[in-house]
Parts: C-alpha cells; structure tokens; sequence
C-alpha cells in the first residue's frame, strides 16, 4: 500500500502544510530575485529603494519563518506517522494548529505587503529580525504569535503521539523518525521562549502604544536568544533527511543509529546559549558572556563533523553496493540522475562551505571584520538558503508522489533543478562573501556611501554585484523550474497504486547498539535548560533592572 492509502488522514495533512510552505517560497523567492537585481543596480523597475525593505522582509519571513515551519511540519507528520505506524490521536487537535498558523501567516503577510499600499497605515518593515528601534503594526507580531503557537501545538501533536505509541512499546527504542522529530522540537520550545516573551511582554505593548519608550537592548537579546538557534531548527530536519532517507537514495544504509542521536542530543543541549555571538559589538553585555556563547558555538562544530562523516560513510557504503571501487572512484557510482539524491548530496557540499564561513562569523576578534557586511547574508545563503532549502526542495520530489498517489512528472527538469540551485548560489553566495571583505553593508538598498568607494580584496566592485544578479538570477529559474515540476506532478502526474519505494533498512549498527541513556529525553531536556539560565539568567537581570520598558540607563559601576 502506498503511504497515501495506508494514512491518509495524516497524508493529507502534510500536503497542506507543504502546499502552504510552497506558495511561501515562491512569493519570497521573488521577493529574493527582486532584491538581487534592484541591489546590484542591474534593473530597478520593479520597486523602489523605499520598497525595498518591505520586500527584504517578505523575503526574510516568507521563507526563513513560514517555508521552514510549515515544511517541517509536514516532513515530521510524515516521518512520525511512517515510524509508529499510527495516524494522528486527534484529527481536530491536528487541523487546529494547521489553521492556527493559517491565520498567523496571513496576519503577518498582510502586515508586510501592506507596506506596498500607498497611504497604507498597516505596514512591517522591520526586517527578519524585527527588534526595536524598527516598529510593525500589532496585526505582525499577533500573526507571529499565532505561527509560533501553532508550531507549540504541532509538537504536542507529535508528542503525543509518542507517549500513546510508548504505551503499547515499553521497551521499545523511539524510533530514530521519532527521535529527531521529537528532540528537534525539544529545542524549538527550548529557544522559542525568548521569541515570546519578546513578542508578548514587549513587542505587543510597544506597537498598540500602550508604552512608549523600550531599551533596544532587552528585546534585542530576547531576539537573539531565539535568532540563532532557530537555525537549527530549520538545520535538523535537513539532517533528518541526510540521516533518514539520504542513505536510501544512495543504495546503502545509515551508518551509526548511536551517531544519530548522539547529534540531535548535543544540538538540543548547545543550540540556544549562543545567541550572543551575534551581539559582539553590542556594550551592553559583558565579554565574558560573548566569550561563553563563543565557546558554544564553536563546540557546535562537532555534531557538524560528526554528521559530515556519518553521512558520507552511509553514502559510500551505498555507492560500493553499486559497485563503487578505490579511495575516491565510489563517488561516481553514486546516484547522480536522481533529483532527490543530487539536490541532497549538493545541498551537504554547500553546508560544508557554510560552516568554514561560519567559523569567521563565531569567533568574536574575527567577527568584528565582517559584522554588518554583506559576507553574513552570503553565509546564510549557504546554509538557510542552500543546505536547508535545497534538501527540502530535493526530498520533495521523493516524498510528494508518497502523498498524492501520482508519479512525478519532468524527470529531466527536476534533475536539472539542483544542479541549476547549486551554481546560482555558488557565484552570488562567493560574490557576497568577497564584497563583505570590502565592507560593503548588507540590508540597504543603496550599498554604497555618499564620497566613498570600496576596494574589492579580490576582484572588482562591478564583477561582484553582477555575479550577484546573474547568480540571483539563476536561483530564481531554479526555483520556477521546481515550481512547475512539483506543481504538474501533483496536479497532472500520472496515477500509480503502486507504492513508491519508501522502505527505509536498518542502519549497519542499529540501535541495539546505542546506548539507552540517548533516549532519556528528561535528561538532555534538563541540561539544556540548566545551559540557557546560566547563559542568560545574570545579563537579563541586569538589563531589567531599570524596569521592563526603560529606554536604557549608563551601565552600572563595579
């Protein structure tokens, strides 16, 4: 039986949370391709430079919030309902965070687009990060409370679907599916608590005017306490496709279960502390902090490189099975004409670059060279924009004929897709990185001061700016093209009740060798939350000393 037939009430919620997270990519994609061509001056005819910022938000919270969330939830109803072999408890429950966060994204779309209204009063262009000074309509932040709530919901969905599956299995090890669902969103409520209270206690109050002044300071490390540990929440269900699926599509089998899990323990426990990497040049937290969030950020290495070499171990053992030979010859024997496996294994060479960037970005005196310049957004392209977005995009040509019951259709078209994707954000993610050497400022529509020129380290000013349009460019044809193909799959694919072939084998050492304690989610929950108060217990508390709306106060004496 295909998944479809098997559960369909849990198929048909996760085609709705991808349909939802489509549309918002491809809005937000366009917003991107907009602002590629309107920042390097190749073609302002679209927007203006005071439009602008109302599209880097679209394209900032369209994708980074509501693409990600609503993929994730989809690929977790898949994964959780595939592993323990159950439908959702409560399909009223299920449907309820579905529309919640409906509703949230509308609120928040409508917030944003109203800025492109003239004379509109409903405006939020305050940007991905939207901490004050900037101030959005209350309609903006009340849309994010409702994805973010609805996002909580889902979990407990999850979870409880565990607890009831955990009732008939008492012995049983979760399920590796599980496992990373559930630990993923461990830490999603972990690093979310910072998010909320920003949004709730502050933010809220703030926009409807009930309070009038606010010290930036307060709001902006709550932001942050939630801004970088999100990346991981949109990482980890990338990894759970590498780890999942991607050794399948290669031919083999996972490598290590205990590896695994080992992985998502250590991104719950380290994820959410280093939040004030990216506050080193904010005065009003002390260096000793800055200093431990380093640390920990830089100890979030290790999951990395455990994950790099379990995943190409699990593709080599692959690729041997197909007669894979030497040191290096393996890798062409390795599935390449395969959509979903190339824009999986492509979208794992352009993390590993985002990661040696990310070293530059973590460590605090090398920081200071690149802070506020255009290497930072050319850094996330590389993981948000390729790693995550690229796998989610890829394993959608595996996962949507599961769902829909029909074969996918432009198989040369979905092949080209990835390999386009990967070009397009090697020559204008590069071109970033090179023109943040030069200082050129991220986030302005006009990267250039008044009287002064940058000097390129390598190249020229002019050949980075056209390398960001044409690569923006080439990502925005990329994008159509996985548009077109996943749109006539599910509309017009040929039907098939053949089921697609969805087993996934057993890892080569399987969990009877993984230590139980991997499993105590009580455990690595506390210790994460024992990491976060002694991150972040002392700063906050000195921050609201003057009160929770102070407009700031000179630093106190020691």
């Amino acid at each position: 039986m295909t998944f479809l037939q098997q559960y369909p009430k849990a198929a048909k919620v996760a085609k709705a949370n991808f349909i939802v997270a489509f549309i918002a990519l491809a809005i937000g994609g366009f917003f991107g391709f907009v602002q590629a061509l309107h920042r390097t001056n190749m073609f302002r005819g679209f927007f203006n430079s005071g439009e602008y910022y109302t599209l880097l938000t679209g394209h900032g919270v369209l994708l980074a919030i509501i693409f990600t969330t609503f993929f994730i939830a989809g690929l977790f109803v898949w994964g959780v309902t595939r592993s323990l072999e159950r439908e959702p408890e409560n399909m009223a429950f299920t449907w309820s965070w579905f529309w919640l966060m409906v509703v949230g994204l509308v609120m928040a779309t409508v917030a944003i687009l109203g800025g492109l209204v003239p004379g509109s009063s409903i405006r939020a262009a305050v940007l991905y990060t939207f901490y004050p000074p900037l101030q959005a309509h209350p309609l903006f932040y009340f849309g994010l409370v409702f994805v973010i709530v609805g996002s909580w919901m889902a979990g407990a969905d999850w979870f409880r679907s565990y607890l009831k599956w955990r009732k008939d299995h008492p012995s049983e090890r979760i399920p590796i599916l599980t496992f990373m669902a559930l630990f993923t969103m461990l830490m999603w409520y972990v690093c979310t608590i910072g998010v909320a209270l920003e949004v709730l206690v502050l933010l809220i109050p703030w926009s409807l005017g009930w309070v009038t002044e606010i010290d930036p300071l307060l709001p902006r490390t709550l932001f942050w306490y939630f801004g970088h540990a999100v990346v991981y929440f949109w990482l980890l269900p990338a990894y759970y496709v590498w780890y999942a699926i991607l050794p399948k599509l290669s031919g083999g089998r996972l490598f290590s279960d205990s590896m695994t899990r080992v992985v998502f323990v250590i991104f719950l426990i380290l994820s959410t502390p280093v939040g004030y990497h990216h506050q080193y040049a904010d005065p009003g937290i002390s260096v000793g902090f800055k200093f431990y969030a380093m640390a920990t950020t830089l100890l979030l290495l290790l999951p990395s490189l455990i994950t790099l070499f379990t995943v190409v171990a699990s593709m080599e053992h692959g690729a041997r099975q197909r007669g894979g030979k030497g040191y290096l010859a393996w890798i062409g024997k390795l599935p390449w004409d395969s959509p979903a496996f190339a824009g999986c294994a492509l979208a794992g060479i352009m993390f590993a670059a985002g990661g040696f960037s990310g070293m530059i970005n973590a460590s605090m005196n090398i920081n200071l060279l690149i802070h506020n310049t255009l290497w930072v957004p050319g850094h996330f392209h590389l993981t948000v924009g390729t790693a995550v977005a690229l796998t989610f995009m890829a394993i959608s040509y595996w996962l949507i004929p599961q769902l829909t019951g029909r074969k996918l259709k432009f198989k040369t078209l979905a092949l080209i897709q990835p390999y386009t994707w990967f070009l397009g954000m090697t020559l204008m993610s590069n071109a970033m990185h090179r023109a943040g050497l030069a200082g050129i400022p991220r986030r302005t529509a006009e990267p250039e001061y008044t009287g002064f020129e940058f000097e390129a380290v390598f190249g020229t000013i002019a050949e980075m700016k056209w390398q960001i349009g044409i690569g923006g460019t080439i990502l925005f044809i990329s994008l159509i093209l996985f548009l077109w193909v996943i749109t006539a799959s599910w509309m017009a694919g040929e039907k098939s009740d053949q089921p697609v072939n969805d087993h996934i084998p057993e890892p080569l050492s399987g969990p009877e060798h993984t230590p139980a304690v991997l499993d105590n989610i009580k455990l690595w929950l506390g210790l994460a939350i024992l990491l976060v108060i002694l991150a972040y217990s002392f700063p906050l508390f000195e921050m609201v000393q003057d009160g929770l709306f102070s407009p700031g106060a000179l630093p106190r004496p020691s």
